[in-house]
């Protein structure tokens, strides 16, 4: 059974449990509207017997043997017994031996009585009991009273000194007569009209209840396909995603607050967070690729030249060694910086104790005065500014850091500018506090970078200018990238700002000490 309930659909699981806590909430409610019922018809049978045996009682026993059936029978329907359409009527003697039997209407059946002496009339003086029917079918109410002198109804006499009781009921035309003390009686009444109301009750709350329970399934079934309806769309969803398609979203429902609501929108947010990750992979994979590629390309090109001029030696070639020497020895230099750069990446990138740090507390304003004497040396008829980090006089930049790490990325920096704007351009070097941040800005008048060069400036091995020579110190194109890295590795960050005809400004940002 529950391998069954397994393999079905989760609409069909939510329908049947819907349909299983119907049934049972309509059989509890029935069950328990029917026994009031029945109690209450019951009681109410119970109540009219005990004032229609309190009359038969309190008359002699030979009474009610002489009289006519059909006259007490009349006698007793008129005493607005609305729920007993049959009656039973017997006497008791004090050893519980029974006289005749009294049926109304005659030949009606009676109940199967057990044994009533005078300790079980004693006993079950004025209580109601059930009895089965002596005919196999149907249940009677049955309730045993003594005989003897009791409180009367309204309309009786007691005529004075005699100890007799005499009951004239208005209309009857019945004499009472003299009634000795001991022995019962037994008035007892069908429960065939009890059964029959509850039986027709039972019919039409059966016939309601499937009626009912058939509407309120079939608009389950709709309410139900209508509140999966999102599923179905997150699997059609899910499944355009796995064919290939990251794209797709889950359309978000009119009520982002229900269960369905917010499990759209994290599908979407993980969905996005695949994707994205799906992205950066696939842009990974090509970086990879182009650093293989340019790595293979930096590092064939000094080991060409090497190779070339060790054969030309060995062939006899080379009538002048000193300048062959002095060009291996160059590429030699230029390869052993590549690999040196390429480790010092690779460091970078593992972070940690990776690249161990010399911290110590220095000032910016040391590394700027240095890359004022290196442009000047470098570029001697460049006009060069030092300033603040806005203009107006340099200010103290405190930090705590590797002063040689730190160095290298104003080097780095300064090459570049060497390296990418026209000679007689001016620069300006700008030191000083912006916020809880040192900076040192340098910022030239070359010709700019466009929005795409500028975002590929920090990476490995890319050239804004591709057909320029790769030659000469950070010629591999992994100058910005180390600087940034050394920037990062230090708290902080390496930015920059450019437009095409407007120069670029490197921003060099290190939290201040103490921070």
């Amino acid at each position: 059974m529950t391998d069954r309930l397994r393999r079905m659909s989760l609409r069909a699981r939510l329908l049947l449990i819907t349909c299983a806590l119907l049934t049972a909430g309509l059989v509890l409610s029935g069950s328990i509207v029917i026994g009031l019922l029945r109690a209450s018809l019951v009681d109410r049978v119970d109540t009219q017997l005990r004032v229609f045996g309190g009359l038969i009682s309190v008359l002699p026993s030979g009474l009610t043997e002489q009289v006519p059936p059909d006259r007490l029978a009349g006698r007793a329907l008129a005493t607005n017994l609305d729920l007993i359409n049959r009656l039973y009527i017997v006497n008791l003697t004090p050893a519980g031996a029974t006289g005749p039997e009294l049926r109304i209407p005659p030949g009606s059946g009676g109940p199967a009585l057990p044994r009533l002496d005078a300790a079980a009339v004693a006993r079950l003086n004025g209580r109601p009991f059930d009895a089965r029917d002596t005919a196999g079918s149907g249940s009677w109410r049955v309730l045993v009273l003594p005989r003897g002198p009791r409180p009367l109804p309204i309309g009786t006499v007691r005529p004075p000194g005699s100890g007799v009781v005499a009951a004239q009921p208005p209309g009857s035309g019945l004499v009472t007569a003299a009634q000795p003390p001991g022995g019962g009686v037994v008035v007892a009444a069908s429960l065939d009209a009890v059964g029959a109301t509850i039986g027709r009750l039972r019919v039409t709350y059966l016939v309601t209840g499937v009626a009912l329970l058939s509407l309120l399934t079939l608009a389950g079934w709709f309410a139900i396909r209508g509140g999966l309806r999102p599923l179905r769309r997150i699997e059609e969803t899910a499944a355009a995603i796995a064919s290939g398609d990251l794209g797709r979203r889950v359309p978000g429902p009119e009520t982002p607050d229900t269960e369905v609501g917010r499990l759209s929108a994290a599908l979407n947010g993980m969905l996005g967070q695949i994707e994205q990750a799906f992205a950066a992979r696939t842009e990974s994979q090509a970086r990879l690729r182009r650093f293989v590629a340019d790595v293979g390309h930096e590092l064939r090109t000094p080991l060409v030249g090497i190779k070339g001029f060790s054969e030309l030696y060995r062939m006899g070639g080379l009538t002048d060694v000193g300048p062959a020497m002095a060009r291996i020895e160059s590429e030699a230099g230029r390869l052993t910086r590549l690999v040196e750069d390429l480790l010092l990446l690779a460091r970078l990138d593992e972070g940690g104790d990776a690249l161990p740090l010399d911290f110590a507390p220095m000032d910016l304003r040391t590394l700027a005065a240095d890359a004022r004497l290196d442009l000047r040396a470098l570029a001697p008829g460049r006009p060069v500014e030092l300033t603040g980090p806005e203009g107006g006089p340099p200010a103290s930049a405190p930090v705590l850091g590797d002063e040689a790490r730190l160095r290298q990325v104003v080097t780095n920096l300064v090459g570049n500018v060497v390296a990418h704007t026209p000679d007689g351009s001016p620069v300006r070097i700008g030191v000083g506090t912006r916020g809880a941040e040192a900076v040192l800005v340098i910022q030239d008048d070359g010709p700019g970078l466009t929005p795409e060069q500028a975002r590929r400036a920090f990476d490995r091995f890319y050239r804004a200018d591709p057909s320029r020579s790769r030659s000469g110190p950070g010629g591999a194109g992994l100058g910005l990238a180390i600087a940034r890295s050394l920037a990062v590795a230090h708290g902080g960050r390496l930015d920059l700002r450019t437009s095409p005809g407007r120069g670029a400004t490197f921003t060099l940002s290190v939290p201040v000490q103490g921070a």
